[in-house]
């Protein structure tokens, strides 16, 4: 597997938090792998083969080969058809928001056709220059000149939402909104609304997710971790809390993920996030 990440445009780099590409060779062998929630949205250009979402343990759909990947609030599984070439921009929780008008609880855990979201004349004009560019840069110049034009046409960032994601970033999601809201805690119904539409989860959602990827980087980044280490640092009340929200938002047990063919991908991508 070949994944690089390629930081975004001055002008986009609050609402972009990067490029990336991810190429794999044809491999008939190569297992499901499980795509995990990171709280971001991505769009998404499939360039090589085919690659299924798993809707069940042997039912799947062929994912669009230009596509807005919404929030992830459980995981998933894919599986490439053979080679695999992509290239995608993954946005900040609150980032795609600004280049819709429509609510992101709406994309959550589909696969969103861009010819959906966009005029078509635009969207296909869009996917075919991004397919028949010669390289990444060509690429991240195209899909950059359509998301600056884009985003100056759509309201401007909301401060609440962003303050408060980056209030979680910090505390590696430890942070409750009580404490972040405490010079006003009457803005808690008004930011759970926006975090529907603009974030596509709760806060709250968005906190247990942020803190899981920190410990995913703190286990996939030092050899043999101790379990009990990693809920501490990551603000768990316990090794079992810890164990319980992993589980959630994976499938598996810490222990499980890290020794389980099926997690590659993620691995792969989430040690270098």
């Amino acid at each position: 597997m070949n994944y690089e990440t390629f930081r975004p445009h001055p002008d986009l780099s609050t609402v972009v938090k990067c490029h990336w590409t991810l190429e794999v060779p044809h491999d008939t062998t190569t297992p499901k792998q499980r795509v995990l929630p990171d709280g971001c949205i991505e769009m998404c250009f499939i360039l090589g083969d085919d690659i299924k979402r798993f809707t069940s343990e042997n039912e799947y759909t062929i994912q669009p080969r230009a596509m807005v990947v919404g929030q992830i609030t459980k995981p998933y599984f894919v599986q490439p058809t053979g080679y695999v070439n992509a290239f995608a921009v993954r946005f900040y929780p609150y980032g795609f928001a600004n280049f819709t008008n429509k609510p992101i609880s709406e994309f959550a855990d589909k696969d969103t056709p861009i010819s959906s979201l966009f005029e078509n004349e635009i969207a296909n004009k869009l996917q075919q220059e991004i397919v028949d560019a010669e390289s990444t840069k060509q690429r991240i110049e195209i899909i950059e000149r359509f998301l600056r034009n884009r985003l100056a046409d759509q309201s401007t960032i909301d401060e609440i939402v962003r303050s408060t994601i980056q209030a979680l970033s910090e505390a590696k999601g430890s942070a409750s909104i009580k404490s972040i809201l405490k010079t006003d805690p009457s803005k808690r119904r008004k930011l759970e609304r926006d975090f529907s539409k603009r974030v596509g989860m709760s806060p709250k959602q968005l906190g247990k997710v942020i803190r899981l990827q920190a410990a995913l980087r703190m286990m996939l980044n030092q050899d043999k971790e101790i379990l009990t280490k990693v809920a501490y640092e990551n603000e768990y009340y316990d090794q079992a809390h810890f164990i319980k929200d992993f589980k959630e938002f994976t499938g598996v047990s810490p222990t499980k993920y890290m020794s389980d063919d099926q997690m590659r991908l993620s691995s792969l991508i989430y040690a270098k996030d």
